[in-house]
């Protein structure tokens, strides 16, 4: 009898546990903006090459590509995405990742996304992808999304979006943001993704971050998009204006070595250091550190030959460890970790693809800048000479490949330096 009772309560507890939970999806989930749902993807240079026939196919209807990370780097297959995308008839977005850590670097990124897309047709809103913030407060976050959004509307002409996970949805971006600009929400392993307060509804959805497509080699995250992702009206995205002369300056990007001092970078390039403080936001000016990339402008070159820095993609091969690549391209394990937004600097994997700052002089015969391809299952060097239409004894010397029968899945060629 007592144990029938217990059974009883028992039951009555789960009855009364599973009703919540029911309620909680119910009132706590965040529904789309409107009836009508689209299929999409969004992709970058980790996909590598797309047959986006076959993926047009598979049912896809939209796919945001990549375009720009920082104030520097623009996406290698950027431009093969959009292209091969646009003639096989699918509705195209762009994003940007944004590492801007002022609001003078949030202008510059938009800026440089705005160049970047130039010339293009996008038919969705162009989306800013912000979620690495490193020691900035929540106010700061706010106001550089807020200069970037305003800035790259300005001068695009388009629409945006902001993509978030449900997290900084919730506790990081402000009502002021939610009220001007919609949500693409990013939460995996949920038909319907949490309510965070100040979104009434969603535009995108990013439901899976290992999805399967035809076309795609390897994983590729899966979205649902609503009508509302869409531009009011479409067009080109206009070309920039080219500044005058006098407003042409010298960018470059300067890694800290051993010794160095920001009166002596200053000296270096003729600059002060208070402009090198501001500029990267440096709280204290007697405090650098050895692998730290500055930004440093000035309208003059450097009275040297310094060291500057660029960017590749790097595939992570078995026996790998962050100490032997760091070493191989020259750059810090810290570097690394900090691009990556790697939790756990002993535990990388074969097939990750690492984005790597690594100093380059300027006769470096690896410094970035051109085309590149990331080989997909099949390839074969003479498939992608004969694709780019160059030979294989150029790819061979410009990776400096030893066996040129020998190349790997996830493997990022350069194919010219232009």
């Amino acid at each position: 009898m007592r144990k029938r009772f217990f059974r009883i309560i028992f039951l009555v507890w789960l009855l009364l546990l599973s009703s919540f939970i029911m309620y909680y999806n119910v009132v706590f989930a965040l529904e789309p903006a409107g009836n009508m749902i689209y299929k999409g993807i969004d992709v970058s240079a980790y996909q590598g090459y797309i047959d986006y026939a076959r993926v047009r196919n598979a049912g896809i209807d939209i796919v945001y590509i990549k375009a720009s990370e920082g104030d520097y780097l623009e996406d290698p297959e950027f431009r093969n995405n959009y292209n091969n995308a646009k003639s096989n008839g699918l509705n195209i977005g762009f994003y940007h990742f944004v590492r801007a850590r002022s609001e003078e670097e949030a202008i510059r990124e938009a800026e440089f996304f705005s160049r970047v897309i130039s010339g293009t047709e996008p038919n969705c809103r162009l989306a800013m992808d912000f979620e690495v913030f490193g020691n900035l407060s929540i106010y700061e976050i706010n106001n550089i999304s807020r200069v970037f959004l305003e800035k790259t509307q300005e001068l695009t002409g388009k629409e945006m979006v902001i993509y978030s996970n449900t997290y900084d949805a919730r506790t990081i971006f402000s009502y002021e943001l939610a009220s001007k600009y919609p949500l693409w929400v990013a939460q995996y392993g949920v038909s319907i993704p949490s309510d965070n307060g100040k979104w009434e509804n969603w535009v995108g959805f990013q439901y899976w971050d290992r999805g399967n497509v035809s076309g795609i080699d390897g994983n590729v995250d899966l979205d649902r998009f609503t009508e509302g992702i869409f531009l009011s009206s479409g067009g080109e995205v206009p070309k920039p204006i080219d500044p005058s002369p006098e407003e042409i300056k010298n960018v470059v990007y300067y890694t800290v070595k051993r010794g160095d001092t920001l009166s002596k970078i200053a000296g270096l390039y003729g600059v002060t250091v208070e402009q090198i403080v501001e500029l990267n936001n440096i709280q204290n000016p007697n405090l650098i550190y050895v692998g730290e990339v500055l930004q440093i402008t000035t309208s003059d070159k450097p009275n040297t030959e310094p060291t500057s820095t660029t960017t590749t993609y790097y595939t992570v091969k078995r026996g790998n460890t962050l100490w032997g690549i760091a070493r191989r391209y020259g750059t810090t394990i810290s570097s690394i970790v900090e691009l990556n937004n790697i939790q756990n600097p002993n535990l990388i994997y074969p097939g990750q693809v690492l984005l790597i700052r690594r100093d380059v002089r300027p006769n470096d015969t690896h410094a970035t800048g051109g085309t590149f391809y990331r080989v997909g299952r099949g390839d074969n060097l003479t498939y992608i000479a004969n694709r780019y239409h160059t030979t294989v004894a150029n790819i061979v010397r410009l990776n400096q490949i030893r066996n040129p029968n020998l190349i790997f899945p996830g493997q990022i060629l350069k194919i010219s330096n232009s």
